[in-house]
């Protein structure tokens, strides 16, 4: 037996677990004051080398980068493009050409009968030919006057084109700030369960120190010992994968917001606790700033755009222009000349058709209205899920406060318990766990609160 086994044995018999515990304590502070110091410094390196992103640089990098927001901005450049193209109807209309041709005979001819006396002098006649060879060269310029509205109503939907295009732009902005949201807090909750799973560890650590002691000092059974240890393995192992879990989701993020993976990253941030009636609007008035809301009501007016352009199809075109000409015949001189013409053409035949065509097209129209009025009900109630979702998400909240506090002094209860041996092992064990997991639960509730504001401030257009 050793001069240590000797002199706690010594000890326990003179003195309360207790006050044996303190004493102990206290030795075991001072040789821990010079460890800690060394570590302190030599993590110091390390704590500066550190990168902090915060939420909003997030959100610039995931939207500077991803690849659906840069097609997003071609789809818009697009769309003022065709609208470009729209406005350009409205103006004149130029086209030039030029034509040779070269015949193996005239391409018209005209014979004339001679009368009385000449005819003997020619008994065929007289023969006239012309167009054996010639060449054309002309500019043309044509102003629309009107075009069965087609030009007006076109551009009307091109304009509509675009503005669809910003708020289909805004949808993918709003989901990139949502996945970016989802994963930003999913790390820190991960950082957070971090610092919790090394406090269950210190606790332990403490725990086994004090059981190893009392064994030593045959206060307890190796049993103890092994079960304190066993714990700690199992702490170990969960916080392995905790780190892991940790690396793979800072990896993903990374590649989300379109940069290189680096380890010195580090992604947190405040979460405050917002009383959700701060955030409640009425669902009828937020209906106007949903980005759905909107591109359902475009689609209508898309749609009667189209019918007005197709009944233009039908109707008459009326437009004036100007050709001027540079030509020459066979052996004849080049020669200029101007026109200056109007036309006015009604498509007859195309009436019997084009009553289906506006007959399918009035179809449309009534489903995109149709479309809008359900679609209305659904965001509808997808705002009141919302509003239910955060209310509920903040009630988790107070419930995981509650259980913390309850987790916290039912330990320290369990603890002088343990020291003054009033409860066994097994009831300490348990009593960290359950602060562990306490721990755990109001981060979770919190990110969770963190997240449904967010889902609640997009469903209501904000």
């Amino acid at each position: 037996m050793s001069y240590c086994e000797v002199s706690s044995r010594h000890i326990v018999g003179r003195i309360s677990p207790a006050t044996w515990y303190f004493k102990r304590e206290i030795i075991i502070m001072k040789k821990k004051l010079y460890c800690f110091a060394i570590l302190a410094l030599t993590s110091l390196s390390s704590v500066f080398s550190q990168s902090l992103l915060t939420l909003d640089e997030c959100k610039k990098l995931a939207l500077a980068n991803n690849y659906a927001m840069k097609n997003s901005d071609l789809e818009i450049e697009e769309s003022r493009k065709l609208k470009n193209s729209a406005i350009a109807k409205y103006f004149p209309k130029l086209s030039a050409g030029a034509f040779a041709f070269a015949a193996n005979e005239n391409l018209l001819e005209k014979s004339i009968e001679l009368p009385g006396q000449f005819a003997a002098l020619m008994p065929g006649g007289l023969t006239f030919g012309m167009l054996e060879k010639g060449n054309v060269s002309y500019v043309n310029l044509v102003q629309p006057v009107y075009a069965g509205g087609r030009i007006y109503f076109g551009n009307q939907l091109a304009s509509l084109g675009v503005e669809a295009g910003r708020f289909r732009r805004k949808l993918s902005e709003n989901d990139m700030v949502l996945k970016t949201e989802e994963q930003y807090w999913r790390i820190v909750c991960l950082n957070r369960k971090a610092v919790t799973i090394s406090k269950y560890g210190e606790l332990l650590d403490a725990l086994l120190r004090q059981v190893e002691d009392a064994n030593r000092a045959g206060i307890v059974m190796k049993n103890d010992v092994l079960r304190v240890r066993q714990k700690k393995s199992e702490m170990l192992l969960n916080k392995s994968k905790l780190e892991n879990g940790k690396t793979i989701a800072t990896m993903a993020f990374c590649q989300f917001m379109g940069i290189s993976y680096d380890s010195n990253i580090v992604f947190d941030g405040d979460i405050q606790d917002v009383d959700p009636e701060s955030l409640y609007v009425d669902p009828v008035q937020a209906l106007g700033g949903r980005p759905e809301y909107i591109l359902l009501k475009k689609s209508v007016e898309a749609e009667k755009l189209k019918a007005k352009m197709k009944m233009g199809e039908f109707l008459p075109q009326v437009g004036v222009g100007v050709s001027a000409m540079y030509y020459g015949f066979d052996d004849d001189k080049n020669r200029f000349n101007g026109v200056l013409y109007g036309q006015v053409s009604v498509p007859i035949s195309d009436w019997w058709g084009g009553a289906y065509e506006l007959k399918g097209q009035s179809i449309r129209k009534t489903i995109a209205e149709n479309n809008l009025k359900d679609k209305t009900d659904l965001l509808l109630l997808q705002m009141e899920k919302a509003w239910q979702d955060l209310n509920d998400a903040y009630k988790q909240v107070a419930l995981a406060e509650d259980s913390m506090r309850q987790a916290d002094e039912n330990q320290k209860v369990t603890a002088d318990s343990y020291y003054n041996g009033l409860v066994n092992l097994s009831d300490m064990l348990e009593a960290q766990a359950v602060l562990q997991e306490a721990r755990d639960g109001i981060i979770e509730a919190k990110v969770n609160y963190r997240l449904k504001q967010i889902y609640y401030m997009q469903a209501t257009g904000r």
